[in-house]
C-alpha cells in the first residue's frame, strides 16, 4: 500500500484536548478514515500546532482527500513518499 505524507494547516491551532473527548475524535478519524481503504498512521505538529504533517496508507491521493472530507479535516498538499531510516545502509 503507498504511504503519504499529508500537510494541512490550522490557521487558529489545533484545538484537540488531551482527553475523553480528544480520543473520541481520533477514534471517530480512524473509523471514517476505513471507509475509505485510509490509516492514519501518525502525525507531527508544529509547535503552535498551525501545522501537521502526518502520515497515511492508502491506495491513492484522492482516497486520502475523500477521507479528509469525511472528518472535515484540512488538506494542504499529498506527497507519496517512502521510508528511509539509517538502518537501510546497514553492511553485515
Amino acid at each position: 500500500m503507498p504511504r503519504y505524507l499529508v500537510e494541512r494547516s490550522f490557521p487558529q491551532g489545533l484545538g484537540l484536548p488531551q482527553n475523553a473527548e480528544g480520543a473520541q475524535v481520533c477514534i471517530n478519524v480512524v473509523g471514517e478514515n476505513a471507509q475509505e481503504g485510509v490509516t492514519w498512521v501518525h502525525s507531527y505538529f508544529t509547535p503552535d500546532r498551525t501545522k501537521s504533517f502526518c502520515i497515511y496508507d492508502g491506495p491513492n491521493p484522492d482516497s486520502i482527500r475523500k477521507a479528509a472530507q469525511r472528518t472535515k479535516l484540512p488538506v494542504d498538499k499529498i506527497t507519496e513518499v517512502r521510508v528511509l531510516d539509517p538502518y537501510f545502509f546497514r553492511v553485515d
